[in-house]
This record gives structure tokens, C-alpha cells and sequence, in this order.
């Protein structure tokens, strides 16, 4: 996902009242609505799943919105309430930055959310621990990982503990091109991991600032898996054998993940899920699925790339904006957003195409969050 520095995000979420349910072995007949805002209605079971659940975005933008109008304000009351109902519990917020003033466009970055956060600390959060996400499930908010992703703005090793104190928890190696750390997806040679990336990487693990590896090449991203002494996430990518994509990873490097005790999230973006349409929510469950199968029910889970209601809700200019920023190998099509996965109660649908396919109430709540707090528990502590 890239979105400038001035880009803002903001969230909340809020338990949705239904009556207790006995879990079922299939999806209910009756259906209960769970957001005024909203016509789509879901299965008892499901809704109980969500509710139970640590449901964590291992990738959301609260809002893709460049004006700095929208993050000098208080969120909307239907931005709340869409939170508030969407059963979300956390999300990771972190954008693409990078360039010769990556320095400074992340301090930027940093004293424009916390303080946006510490505003709307009525439906908002910030992480330090995973304890934090647990506070926030209990108080009815949205736990706010701040994160980026590029480590562009790493400067020397130290700056890693500078940017642990800011309240950075997750940072991205590279994004989709070369930096002094590694290669992106997208460059015509991976060099892998330098040795000032080997260093950063040391670094983070002293800290505890979870890796990630979305953007990063082939040879980048095994790698940092090799190297890190803790596990490290895949945050929002897909699986190549199902896509053929530069973006999305190989089967090797999701074993090695989860061989190193990683998590992957399955993201949401339409050319990283099948090349034609229609492209639906089933196809994005057909990527956990492959995950499962090739690494084990333990190792996924859900990294969406997008605010709330997509990419294909934002002004024309935005839109264009953004599909000019990557090079053309990202071959965007006419939608960005997977059709059934664009809405702010896409985690409903999620869950309900997760039972439909036979997955237990214990696996669903492991791809909902429970794969993530496993994960992050050790690196942040909580």
C-alpha cells in the first residue's frame, strides 16, 4: 500500500449486541443484521465467531485520503459507527515511504498520527504490547499498530531504538524497489539482504519490532527469514502458485516462514488474487487455503491493504494517482478491490466463506487474529 506522509488513518471498534449462540456445524438459516448502516445481514455463528475473536488487519490503511483536511478533523460519525461494527479489534497502520528524506517524512509520518490517535482516543488506541490489543477488544476500541512500510528511514542501526520509542512496532524491509537493506518485489535483480540489512534486522529483534517482508523480492525475503532470530510476518501478500504475480510469495518462502515460526496475512487486492474476473471473496479464501496446505492452519492470516470500503471508493483522482505510482508489472485491472471483500463488514463475509468450506470455530479464530497474537506475544511481550 502506498499512501504519502500527509495520509491518515483512524478507527474504532465496538462489540455488536446478539443474543448468546450454541455453534453450529454450518451456516444458520436465520440471519442477524449487525450495523444500521449496513443491509447485509450474517449467521449467528458467524457473528459470535467475530465477536469472540482477537480479530487483527495485519495491513489497513484507516483511510486512503490525502488531504490533510481529513486528519486535522475528528473521525465522521459513520466512520465510528462503520468501526465500531466492523468487529475489527486492531490494524496495522503503515504506509509506503521512502527517498532520500525517508528521515524525515517518517517523523512526520509519526507526530501526525499519534497525535491524530491520541484525539479520537474515544474509538482509538496505540500499541506497545499486545496487551494493549486485548485493553482495547475489552474497552470497545481500535488498537492502532503503527508501522511502515519501508525501512528507508533507518539511517543506522540505531535509529531503530529512536523509532521503537516513537511507538514503530512493525517495519517493512523494502518496499517494491532496491534500498540499502534489500530488493523489492518489482526489481529485474533480488541481491538479497545486505549487511546493513543484516545489521537492521539485529536491531529490530533487540528491540522487538516485528519484520515484515510484503514488498520484498524472492531473495530478499528468504533471507530475512534466515536471518531474523525472531519470527517474522508476511503481512499482506498471496501465494504465486495460485497467481502469477511479482508481488505475491512462492510456496518456498512460505514454508520457510512458517518453518521460522511466522505468520502470513492474505490480502484483498484484486491482481493479487487472480488474474480475471470475476474475482470474489472465495478466491481470497483460496489463498488460506493454500497456506494451510502448504504451511499449516497456524501460519495465516488476514492483511486486507485497504481502508474499510477500498480503493474503488476513492476519488478519481486518487485512484489515478495511486495506479501511477507502481510500475506496470502491478497490471491493475478496472477494480482494485475484490468484489465481497470491499465493505466495512468484510470480516463477516470472511468468516462466513470460512465456515461454508468446513474450517472449525478454533481455525477461524486463528486466521481471524489468533495467529498474529501468537506471533507478536514474544517479540512485544503481553
Amino acid at each position: 500500500m502506498l499512501i504519502d506522509r500527509r495520509t491518515m488513518l483512524g478507527a474504532a471498534v465496538a462489540a455488536v449486541t446478539v443474543p448468546a449462540i450454541a455453534k453450529a456445524p454450518a451456516i444458520a438459516k436465520a440471519k442477524v443484521p449487525v450495523s444500521p448502516w449496513s443491509g447485509k445481514a450474517y449467521s449467528p455463528r458467524a457473528i459470535t465467531l467475530v465477536r469472540e475473536s482477537v480479530v487483527v488487519d495485519m495491513l489497513a490503511p484507516i483511510k486512503i485520503e490525502f488531504s490533510p483536511g481529513f486528519y486535522s478533523k475528528p473521525l465522521s460519525e459513520k466512520d465510528v459507527a462503520d468501526f465500531r461494527n466492523s468487529g475489527i479489534n486492531a490494524i496495522h497502520h503503515a504506509v509506503g515511504l521512502g527517498g532520500t528524506d525517508a528521515y524525515t517524512q517518517a517523523m512526520e509520518f509519526f507526530a501526525v498520527w499519534g497525535n491524530f490517535v491520541a484525539r479520537n482516543s474515544h474509538v482509538l488506541t496505540g500499541v506497545g504490547s499486545f496487551a494493549d490489543i486485548l485493553r482495547a477488544k475489552q474497552d470497545g476500541k481500535v488498537a492502532v499498530i503503527m508501522g511502515l512500510q519501508n525501512a528507508d528511514h533507518f539511517r543506522r542501526p540505531a535509529d531503530v531504538q529512536t523509532f521503537y520509542e516513537l511507538g514503530q512496532r512493525c517495519a517493512q524491509l523494502t518496499y517494491n524497489s532496491q534500498n540499502r537493506i534489500g530488493s523489492g518485489s518489482t526489481d529485474r535483480i533480488d541481491g538479497g539482504i545486505s549487511d546493513f540489512g543484516a545489521a537492521i534486522i539485529e536491531a529490530m529483534n533487540k528491540v522487538g519490532m516485528l519484520v515484515d517482508v510484503s514488498h520484498s523480492g524472492d531473495r530478499t525475503t528468504l533471507d530475512a527469514i534466515q536471518l531474523s532470530k525472531k519470527p517474522i510476518a508476511i503481512t499482506h501478500s498471496n501465494c504465486r502458485a495460485l497467481v502469477d504475480h511479482p508481488r505475491v510469495k512462492r510456496d518456498e518462502a512460505i514454508k520457510a516462514l512458517a518453518a521460522n515460526g511466522g505468520v502470513m496475512g492474505i490480502t484483498g487486492v484484486r491482481m493479487f488474487v487472480k488474474k480475471t474476473d470475476p474475482t470474489t471473496i472465495a478466491d481470497v479464501v483460496d489463498h488460506i487455503d493454500h497456506v494451510v496446505k502448504v504451511a499449516g492452519i497456524d501460519h495465516v492470516g488476514i492483511g486486507t491493504d485497504s481502508d474499510l470500503n477500498g480503493y474503488d471508493d476513492t476519488t478519481p483522482e486518487t485512484n489515478k494517482m495511486l495506479r501511477g505510482a507502481y510500475k506496470d508489472s502491478y497490471a491493475f485491472r478496472e477494480k482494485i478491490d475484490v468484489d465481497g471483500f470491499d465493505h466495512p463488514l468484510k470480516m463477516y463475509d470472511l468468516t462466513e466463506e470460512l465456515i461454508r468450506r468446513g474450517y472449525s470455530d478454533a481455525n477461524i479464530k486463528a486466521v481471524l487474529g489468533g495467529n498474529f497474537q501468537r506471533l507478536l506475544t514474544p517479540t512485544w511481550g503481553g
